[in-house]
């Protein structure tokens, strides 16, 4: 939203009529959450629409593939998303407080988590890997190179944006500017701004773990071109 707003597509009360819209779409901030009435204020709200999902691509509305619908997809390597994910569930309470690490990872390895299996996901969504509605970018690429994601992504969406509008939004999007800012969001803006770092996982995996994941990689998406993207050799290996 921050990108098409800052594109210049809009005039100056144009663009604030967005940035109301976005405040609106917070409201129902994934497709699979909230109240049935949220698809009426979607219904309303005028093109482009920002709407989030954690689903995989059978579960979405046939609508999102029928109308092209552009899907920026958004993918994290394995481990660090399983360190992640731990937190985030103890901090929703989607997971006992007494659940351990070690029991949660084995709940992650074999899909027995919310959302199921992290490598069904990457397997399903890699059969859209040539879809031209659809752009794949990884976590630490963006961390890596924000100014360059943003680019490629003001691109994929035909929005032409200054350098300086990208330096903006990078100091903005950057995790410690929006952990500074979590108070807004009251308890979740704990829950969901933790380390933002790449790595994480190294702290927390056993030696017999990292052998466990490394397998389960092997055997199911390191062949695949999305699993290729992951550069798992890169952020996965000590």
């Amino acid at each position: 939203m921050q990108l098409e707003v800052a594109s210049g597509k809009y005039e100056e009360d144009e663009q604030k009529q967005r940035l109301q819209k976005l405040i609106e779409l917070s409201r129902f901030l994934f497709l699979e959450f909230g109240e049935p009435e949220k698809f009426e204020r979607m219904e309303k709200l005028p093109s482009r629409r920002v709407i989030k999902t954690h689903l995989i691509p059978q579960k979405l509305p046939k609508s999102v593939f029928e109308q092209k619908a552009k899907i920026l997809a958004l993918l994290r390597n394995p481990k660090d998303t399983a360190v992640s994910y731990f937190h985030f569930s103890k901090g929703l309470k989607l997971i006992s407080d007494q659940e351990t690490w070690d029991e949660y990872f084995e709940a992650f390895i074999t899909g027995k988590v919310v959302y199921g299996s992290y490598f069904d996901y990457i397997v399903e969504w890699n059969k859209y890997l040539d879809d031209s509605n659809i752009f794949f970018i990884t976590y630490e690429e963006i961390k890596e190179n924000p100014a360059s994601s943003l680019k490629k992504i003001a691109k994929f969406f035909d929005l032409s944006v200054t350098e300086e509008k990208i330096e903006s939004i990078v100091k903005e999007t950057h995790f410690e500017s929006m952990k500074n800012s979590a108070g807004t969001l009251g308890k979740m803006g704990q829950i969901l701004f933790r380390k933002g770092i790449v790595g994480d996982w190294t702290s927390v995996f056993s030696e017999s773990q990292n052998e466990k994941m490394d397998r389960k990689f092997e055997e199911t998406v390191a062949k695949t071109k999305l699993g290729m993207k992951l550069k798992y050799e890169v952020y996965c290996k000590n």
